[in-house]
């Protein structure tokens, strides 16, 4: 009898150090949400994402692909405690999540190692407050200028414009009737790409509280120079005057001759339209000043994620120098970090090599928690100022004041 009770003892403490081990083994789940620009983009962080299984085999990366509102689904999910540990966020949204602490502070976990140094310093603030990090860049582009060398031919232009007095006579002297109409330039009339516009002679788009500024007479001079060129060079024009979704869309098709553009584009047009010859340049100066925008994109952590360790080891691997150089050969964006910019080779092929040098003078496409309102009313008025419906001024302190209204309502 008492071996019998001593072998069943024996079991059970097998049956429960089995569970314990099991138990132990068990592999953490963590969620990453993000948008898919491309499928091109997804498989390369697929590839990323299950190269760093491998080196933490108890750690599951759930991948979830928001595609639709994908803000509104993030912060509903924070609200409501059931957001993702890892997620993507724009720079235009992060001043308000960090501002409602939301996000994890990421500073304690970044070791020497991690080098973060070697991110460009722009884009790494684009996620800092208060001399805390929330988030790590995954990429970035800034606008270059994209111009056809085949209508630059026709055209006796041998280099492109260095100013934009000059670049405001090349689009006169590039636009041309024929059967397919051409234009010197595209314009996107949308706030993100004007507003090293309005900061080119002293403009600010927003002052030290947030509020809207950009209709002052500095900010103004900077955004006639769109109209007058879109109202009475007749030289540029916006995709939808030429029945295209996009200024991308009309320069493939021959409808513009030059564009401001980003990094996505190189592919696009590879992909859309083959046999398309084209160039890029540095941005024209402006006053004297070179200007150009950046967008980026970074990896934070969620603060109410039950594995934040886990957590921070998947935004480590995504961001470093191994991970990187896998999904930065996509080429629809730059990477972050300027050692994989060079390793790449990025900084030396001549179609990217001007929207690498841009990032040094950049605008981040940033400006507060208010942005999304601003942009919004700004939007609204700019595009009623291009079609002559009223005067920029009128319509810039229109978009001012109601931004400014709703701002002040919204504190």
């Amino acid at each position: 009898m008492r071996k019998l009770l001593s072998g069943l003892s024996i079991l059970a403490l097998m049956m429960l150090a089995g569970c314990r081990s099991t138990q132990k083994n068990q592999a953490i789940e963590i969620t990453l949400s993000g948008w898919q620009s491309n499928p091109a983009e997804s498989r390369l962080l697929e590839q990323v994402i299950a190269q760093f299984e491998k080196k933490h085999p108890n750690i599951r990366v759930k991948r979830e692909v928001i595609n639709s509102q994908y803000m509104d689904v993030i912060k509903t999910r924070l609200i409501g405690e059931v957001a993702p540990d890892v997620f993507y966020l724009d720079a235009l949204e992060a001043p308000l999540l960090m501002k409602y602490k939301v996000l994890e502070p990421l500073d304690s976990y970044i070791k020497p190692e991690f080098n973060i140094a070697d991110f460009e310093p722009t884009l790494l603030n684009a996620f800092r407050q208060n001399n805390q990090i929330y988030g790590i860049p995954k990429d970035f582009t800034t606008l270059a200028l994209f111009y056809s060398k085949t209508a630059f031919a026709k055209a006796n232009l041998t280099q492109p414009p260095k100013t934009w007095n000059e670049f405001i006579q090349y689009s006169k002297v590039l636009t041309k009737q024929g059967a397919v109409k051409q234009f010197g330039s595209a314009v996107t009339p949308e706030l993100p790409r004007q507003q090293f516009l309005i900061q080119a002679f002293g403009g600010r788009l927003v002052d030290r509280n947030n509020y809207a500024t950009f209709a002052s007479p500095e900010g103004l001079k900077g955004l006639q120079l769109v109209v007058d060129q879109y109202r009475r060079d007749r030289s540029a024009a916006q995709p939808s005057d030429v029945g295209a979704n996009s200024g991308d869309e009309m320069f493939g098709r021959g409808n513009a001759a030059m564009i401001l553009s980003g990094a996505w584009t190189i592919p696009y047009f590879r992909e859309t339209f083959p046999n398309l010859e084209f160039s890029t340049a540095e941005v024209p100066t402006i006053n004297g000043k070179r200007g150009t925008m950046a967008y980026t994109v970074a990896y934070v952590m969620n603060r109410g994620s039950k594995h934040k360790q886990a957590a921070w080891k998947l935004i480590e691997y995504l961001t470093s120098s191994e991970g990187m150089k896998v999904s930065g050969n996509q080429r629809f964006a730059l990477p972050s970090r300027r050692s994989v910019l060079t390793d790449l080779g990025y900084d030396r092929d001549p179609l990217y090599a001007p929207l690498v040098a841009g990032a040094k003078y950049a605008t981040i496409w940033q400006a507060g928690e208010t942005l999304p309102i601003i942009l919004t009313n700004f939007d609204n008025q700019f595009i009623s100022a291009l079609l002559g419906e009223q005067s920029l001024s009128d319509a810039m302190k229109k978009a001012q004041d109601t931004a400014n209204r709703e701002i002040y309502l919204s504190n």
